[in-house]
């Protein structure tokens, strides 16, 4: 294991060791507190251009899952196609897995991949730093190639382009209504969920301009990055809203993008909501759930139009966590119903959209 060192934009160092692809590396730097669930985060695409810390101490010890693919093109056990995030810090990396369904070390996944790993970093103090501060820009660094120092940038830069689809991709063809999902970045399993209520998914780029289509509901999917950085999206979505009452559902950037279509505004949480403990409560009940959750922004609820309200709320900050129309049937929620990994206690927001298709 080579020597590393992990330096923040402030100047903040942290020494450790690389279990991963040996290339340095730059990208911002926010922590996940969730207890597993390693194969998931690292290929969920709303990671793009961030070095994932994970608070939990002990990391890879159940190894990676086989890379297989369903018949219909969905990832078994992962969300995407590859890995997304730019690299992984953990305390300390476990060189032995044991688990029925493993077939590789996360340090070889990483290798092959071409994605950096540091294992005996201090997770908690870097936490701590990330807390205070908020979160911030870092490199990794190889400590003999003193002179290979990485840049990148966060702000400003579309990752929801780099990591949308191309063309239109169809899922469960002629099962039943007829869903857009439009393409930020999703996850494997918001298809999965769609396609397990018997709907036929129509997969489209995020800036795809839909409206003219024939479908029976919109779905406004998860996505990576700053959602100010989608104005073409939100700029279909009032164009879609203006001229029709289909349903509409969106989570975590769908989220974001309705509320932006809505008139609100976003801004950069200090260091954001990454895990599977987030409790968010359903305005107007009593109703808590415990929620996965990975995002940087979030919705200034103050700023929606008079027609629209919050549906849910962050008990720890109260923060947004979804919204919905006082009339219309268009409903979203900032944190991931599907959860993968994390709590399914709120697929039922699948539940009562598919119910809304006419």
């Amino acid at each position: 294991m080579k020597n590393v060192t992990l330096v923040l934009s402030d100047g903040t160092q942290f020494h450790g060791k690389s279990f991963g692809y040996d290339a340095p590396v730059a990208g911002e730097v926010v922590f996940n507190t969730a207890m597993m669930g390693y194969p998931e985060s690292l290929t969920d695409p709303s990671y793009a251009g961030q070095l994932m810390t994970l608070t939990y101490p002990l990391v890879g010890n159940y190894g990676v899952p086989p890379f297989t693919f369903e018949k219909n093109g969905l990832p078994t056990f992962m969300e995407s196609d590859k890995i997304y995030a730019s690299a992984i810090i953990v305390s300390d990396y476990s060189e032995q897995y044991s688990h029925w369904n493993a077939v590789e070390s996360l340090a070889d996944w990483l290798k092959r991949e071409k994605v950096p790993g540091i294992t005996g970093i201090d997770t908690r103090q870097l936490t701590k730093v990330l807390r205070e501060h908020g979160v911030m820009m870092g490199k990794i660094i190889f400590d003999d190639e003193p002179d290979n120092i990485p840049e990148a940038n966060y702000e400003g830069v579309n990752f929801v382009d780099q990591v949308s689809c191309k063309e239109i991709i169809r899922y469960n063809e002629g099962a039943g209504k007829k869903v857009v999902l439009v393409d930020c970045g999703v996850k494997a399993n918001i298809i999965r969920c769609l396609i397990n209520r018997g709907v036929e998914v129509i997969r489209v780029p995020w800036n795809y301009d839909y409206t003219d289509m024939d479908f029976d509901g919109l779905f406004l999917a998860n996505g990576p990055g700053d959602p100010d950085m989608c104005e073409d999206a939100v700029n279909i979505i009032r164009k879609q809203i203006s001229q029709s009452r289909k349903p509409i559902c969106g989570i975590c950037m769908g989220n974001q993008l309705l509320s932006k279509a809505a008139g609100a505004t976003i801004y950069k949480l200090k260091y954001g909501h990454r895990s599977h403990n987030q409790p968010v409560r359903m305005v107007g009940t009593n109703n808590c759930y415990i929620t996965s959750q990975n995002h940087g922004y979030a919705v200034d609820a103050k700023t929606l139009g008079n027609d629209w309200e919050e549906l849910f709320v962050n008990m720890n900050d109260g923060s947004n966590e979804g919204i919905r129309h006082k009339v219309n049937p268009w409903f979203s929620s900032q944190f991931h119903p599907e959860a993968c990994s994390g709590p399914v206690d709120t697929e039922f927001m699948f539940d009562k959209f598919v119910e809304t298709l006419k």
